[in-house]
């Protein structure tokens, strides 16, 4: 599973809440981590305990690799599990996830990319139900979804006693519908957040804003 630019965005901007302590984690949970690329990229931003979860063999041995790999490995933690029975020490107060969302598209021959990609190995319903089961009591968790997943989530969510603090809509160009959001979820009720971001301009150069969130991670 190789990176990608909206998998790359997710990661910047929560990365850039903890670098502008709007949110101030000390354990951090990312599920269904691939190659490890979230974990990596916020480890950069935080001092925070970052333990990644996957249940892919040949994906946790990428994400072990890249973490022993890095300047950041002493707070960087891979896990070969099903988060569905994963036993952590102790709850956390920021999950992350960029879950398995094609639940109704074109599956690939590659068993490994159907569990990564598909709802083979966690449904949304399962997703939120594991962040319940590991969220602390006033945690936050951050999701990447396609956007014409958030309506489901957000009630999914709902009915388990979460409520959404922000959402950010993300469109290739101006002239694109939206195809991905990142929302963020708190156990407590507060007024919604709603931006937009747009990646590249009418001349297809990146806009400001997606350079910004990436300019310490694009060479």
């Amino acid at each position: 599973m190789k990176v990608c630019t909206d998998s790359c965005l997710f990661g910047a901007y929560v990365a850039h809440k903890i670098e502008q302590k709007i949110i101030e984690p000390k354990r951090i949970l990312d599920i269904g981590s691939g190659t490890g690329l979230l974990s990596l990229m916020i480890a950069q931003k935080s001092n925070a305990i970052i333990d990644s979860v996957e249940i892919d063999e040949k994906s946790y041995q990428q994400t072990k690799e890249n973490f022993y790999e890095s300047q950041w490995n002493q707070h960087l933690q891979a896990f070969h599990h099903d988060i569905k029975n994963f036993d952590a020490s102790s709850k956390y107060d920021l999950i992350i996830s960029n879950p398995p969302f094609f639940e109704n598209d074109l599956k690939s021959e590659h068993k490994n990319k159907n569990v990564a990609k598909h709802r083979d190995g966690l449904t949304l319903q399962e997703l939120v139900q594991s962040i319940q089961n590991h969220l602390e009591s006033n945690g936050t968790f951050a999701v990447l979804l396609p956007f014409r997943r958030t309506a489901y989530f957000k009630r999914t969510a709902a009915e388990n006693n979460f409520y959404l603090k922000e959402e950010k809509l993300i469109k290739q160009t101006p002239k694109h519908q939206y195809f991905r959001a990142i929302l963020f979820f708190e156990t407590k009720p507060a007024s919604v957040i709603s931006k937009e971001l747009v990646i590249k301009d009418e001349k297809a150069n990146y806009t400001e804003q997606f350079q910004f969130l990436l300019k310490d991670y694009y060479l």
